[in-house]
């Protein structure tokens, strides 16, 4: 086996910092060798040196200006390295060429959906279906462009192929095997003698701004059998006295339902669009009294401006949605206000590194669920927080809230509004730059104290 034969075998084995150190060896001899660079140029991609590998790429493009390989891997390590336009040329250059390389057009799309371009993602996402019609992700993925350019009308129609829709779906396969073989997945219909159920999926924020689609849903049929996540089953039992808010499990032989769907289908089933569906926008959830006068008493009873504040959600998802809770701690200094704590489960630890400079009070604790939740909050006077359920929830009870949102944003904030589509009691700040909480706390501190000198 010659040299090459054994740096590649190791190549194939994962031995890559082997297999380099003898590519290394054979381009000292062989200082224009478009194998040798290009194998190397793969194994910087891998190991994420996106630096080397970009200069790799230079060099065979050097020798070979239409190298296919090259000019992939010189648009993905320029992604990576945050030189979006340079990227998006060598992906052009890429379909110049391989107009039938169907990855070039759907990472394009994926580049232009960052910048905020939501018609060049379309156009791209596009091109990826005339080669490939049937693909759910590149479907799902023009959907959310759609919606964050505010398009409903054809968003909602390719939001159906998400993840979590086919996840829910199989989920109550499994659960109700039986009455899922019988009942109909509903698309809209009036079913005035029939019981339709409706149950979550995705996260709490989710489930908590589609619920302002039950009361058209009440409108379609007899009966609704309603499952949310545990934490919400209080807080929806309180607010649709009229819809069954089952526990999260309840057995088959006791359940019944004719029809069923997923919550965050409701939309798309019911016909909406960009015109009509922001429904409720002033408020249509309400919190519980006896919860509200208890957390009254017990921490909110002084006459200072309250202030509920949350910086982390489920990290799961979005990183660039944590925000550092010094952050907010040039918002303790403004005078005549009073700082509650929000948060839980994980980013609670953070508490304890507040308490060294502020008292902040620590509500996180306080909550077993979202119907503890919205007796607290009903005693606030402002909610700021990052895109987290406890905006979705203080949005439906029409409380005053500031979201925090970082520059690459979930589709539901749409573009380039400061006044929120869905709520009419939230305003939104955003970042002009990747991680620049600076400039938005800047805005949110000059906000908060004109708010309180008028």
């Amino acid at each position: 086996m010659d040299t090459l034969s054994k740096a590649i075998e190791l190549h194939k084995k994962g031995n890559i910092f082997e297999a380099e150190k003898i590519y290394y060896e054979i381009l000292e001899n062989e200082p224009q060798n478009i194998q040798i660079l290009d194998l190397l140029a793969n194994i910087k991609l891998k190991t994420k040196d996106f630096k080397t590998c970009f200069k790799l790429c230079e060099k065979i493009l050097e020798l070979d200006s239409n190298n296919k390989d090259a000019l992939f891997n010189s648009a993905l390590s320029s992604k990576n390295l945050g030189h979006f336009d340079k990227a998006i040329n060598y992906y052009n250059k890429v379909i110049e060429l391989y107009p039938d390389i169907i990855e070039a057009y759907y990472n394009i799309a994926l580049l232009y959906a960052d910048l905020g371009n939501m018609d060049k993602a379309i156009y791209y996402y596009n091109k990826v279906l005339e080669y490939n019609p049937e693909d759910k992700e590149t479907k799902y993925f023009i959907g959310i462009a759609y919606m964050k350019n505010r398009q409903y009308k054809e968003g909602l129609k390719y939001f159906e192929n998400r993840l979590c829709r086919l996840s829910a779906v199989v989920t109550q396969e499994h659960t109700y095997p039986n009455i899922m073989k019988e009942a109909k997945l509903w698309q809209g219909e009036n079913v005035p003698d029939k019981t339709i159920y409706t149950y979550y999926e995705a996260g709490f924020g989710d489930v908590l701004m589609f619920a302002r689609y039950l009361p058209l849903l009440q409108e379609k049929c007899k009966k609704i059998i309603l499952k949310t996540q545990v934490p919400l089953e209080d807080l929806f039992k309180e607010n649709f006295p009229d819809i069954h808010v089952m526990h999260y499990f309840e057995p088959e032989n006791t359940v019944h339902f004719d029809y069923h769907i997923p919550i965050l289908s409701l939309p798309y089933a019911l016909g909406l669009n960009e015109d009509n569906m922001f429904i409720n926008k002033e408020g249509y959830l309400k919190a519980n009294p006896q919860k509200v006068n208890s957390y009254h008493e017990r921490f909110f009873d002084n006459n200072a401006f309250k202030i509920g504040i949350k910086w982390q959600g489920n990290t799961m998802y979005d990183w660039e949605r944590v925000i550092d809770v010094k952050e907010f701690f040039k918002l303790f200094k403004i005078p005549n206000t009073k700082f509650y704590s929000f948060q839980t489960f994980d980013g609670s630890e953070k508490i304890d590194e507040i308490k060294k400079y502020y008292d902040i009070v620590d509500i996180g604790k306080t909550l077993n669920n979202f119907s503890d939740t919205a007796g607290a909050i009903e005693n606030l006077d402002l909610v700021i927080c990052n895109d987290t359920s406890l905006a979705h929830i203080a949005g439906a009870m029409n409380k005053p809230c500031w979201i925090l949102l970082p520059y690459l944003y979930n589709w539901r904030w749409h573009q380039n509004l400061e006044q929120c589509d869905w709520y009419n009691s939230v305003k939104l700040f955003r970042q002009d730059n990747p991680g620049d909480w600076d400039f938005v706390f800047e805005n949110i501190y000059n906000e908060l104290n004109y708010k309180l000198a008028t």
